[in-house]
């Protein structure tokens, strides 16, 4: 895992808030991770639709590691649609769903899922983290009851090929024209998952929070930004107050230079009990972007006009730029 841990230099609060709230406005959220779940969550779908629409945001992807809430926002767009909020969701290859299951994937493609996310908590790369990191139980959620032991996941085999079912997947993902989530897999691991999906026709890449747990490296985030890969960094990793605030401002704009702003998204990563709210997290990130000299325009386009472009959602934007 890269390290860059925050001090106790914070961001200053010299910007006015209804400027921070009107940058909120139309923002997406593409990590939000509301309940029910078996991790501890401070809101449930709906209560998180609701905070989202009091703030003025365009959208909400609800991501559980457990199981696809495409169901759920399914009835959610149906039923709260004068909130004004679209929410998505996306199939979670994890143990919990049999794994990298195709079926579940072709299951999700069909009731709506626009995003599937390779194993996160039970890949094999994930598991080795908790394994060598005593202090790894402080840095990740977990979950409120104890639960079988995870079998560890790879997308490749024993001879470091991408596995047969993996590639009829990206199959699936190519076909509905969705998003393609590395997961928890070590960046060792994406390189030949991203090219496969490539020659594949996959068009929607992305990574999430690549320097945690991904291992991904400054220079491996300029490869991937040279690929049109989008990167996404957790917003619950920066904000002061947060359980898993690890990183500092001055690494918020290293990371965002080396994925360029263009296809950087900021996600909340939040929803645990006891973090900030998924909003504040919004609040507070953008004060930490203009403090450290983001323009209005660069804001909007990793808060919000990014996302849209890869999730292919219509804000009038060309959603087709940077693929």
């Amino acid at each position: 895992m890269v390290t860059h841990m925050s001090t106790a230099t914070d961001i200053n609060t010299d910007h006015d808030s209804a400027y921070i709230d009107s940058l909120l406005r139309g923002a997406i959220d593409l990590h939000c991770h509301s309940g029910p779940s078996v991790m501890a969550r401070y809101c449930d779908h709906l209560e998180a639709m609701r905070e989202a629409s009091a703030a003025g945001l365009q959208a909400v992807l609800l991501k559980d590691h457990y199981y696809s809430a495409t169901p759920v926002t399914a009835l959610l767009n149906k039923h709260f649609a004068d909130l004004g909020v679209l929410m998505l969701s996306g199939v979670p290859l994890n143990n919990s769903v049999g794994g990298i299951n195709i079926h579940a994937v072709e299951h999700g493609i069909k009731l709506g899922a626009r995003l599937v996310w390779m194993p996160t908590f039970s890949s094999a790369n994930h598991i080795n983290h908790h394994k060598h990191d005593e202090h790894f139980d402080k840095k990740f959620p977990q979950t409120t009851q104890k639960m079988l032991a995870p079998i560890p996941l790879s997308v490749l085999d024993d001879d470091g090929k991408l596995k047969e079912e993996v590639k009829a997947i990206l199959d699936l993902i190519a076909d509905a024209d969705i998003v393609l989530s590395a997961g928890h897999l070590h960046i060792s691991e994406i390189w030949p998952l991203f090219e496969e999906a490539r020659k594949r026709g996959v068009k929607r890449l992305l990574v999430n929070h690549p320097t945690y747990v991904v291992d991904a490296t400054l220079d491996d985030m300029r490869q991937l930004a040279s690929e049109g890969v989008f990167m996404e960094h957790s917003m619950c990793m920066w904000v002061p107050g947060s359980k898993f605030r690890f990183y500092d401002p001055e690494f918020l704009s290293a990371v965002i230079e080396a994925g360029t702003v263009d296809l950087t998204i900021l996600g909340s990563d939040l929803g645990q009990k006891g973090n900030p709210t998924i909003v504040d997290g919004f609040r507070s990130v953008i004060r930490t972007a203009l403090d450290i000299g983001y323009s209005e325009t660069d804001i909007r386009k990793m808060t919000a006009t990014n996302a849209a472009r890869l999730m292919g959602i219509d804000t009038g934007i060309d959603t087709h730029a940077h693929r």
